[in-house]
């Protein structure tokens, strides 16, 4: 698996996770009970999926092996394994953060 994800955020939930250090989950994540996220090969389809036309946002790459066992690799779109995380994310995970 891969060593690192990527989770797609507005600039306000950015803003946000940088003042609290924890990002408890956009409303999807909040209404599956885990934050989405999607790896290198995975990120353009879900940016296309979820995010067409969006302006402002901002992709931040993930360490995974800071996620302990509250990280699951699950079946998800077309049948392939997507990393979710049954937890809040912590800002020490981030490796890095860009816009689109």
């Amino acid at each position: 698996m891969s060593a690192t994800a990527f989770k797609i955020l507005t600039a306000d939930q950015w803003a946000a996770f940088e003042r609290a250090g924890l990002f408890h989950g956009a409303p999807v994540d909040v209404a599956d009970g885990y934050i989405h996220l999607s790896t290198a090969e995975q990120l353009l389809g879900t940016l296309d999926k979820h995010f067409a036309g969006q302006a402002g946002l901002m992709i931040v790459e993930v360490s995974l092996h800071d996620l302990g066992d509250a990280l699951k690799w699950e079946v998800s779109r077309g049948g392939a394994l997507f990393p979710h995380l049954y937890a809040t994310l912590p800002m020490s995970a981030v490796r890095s953060v860009r816009p689109t």
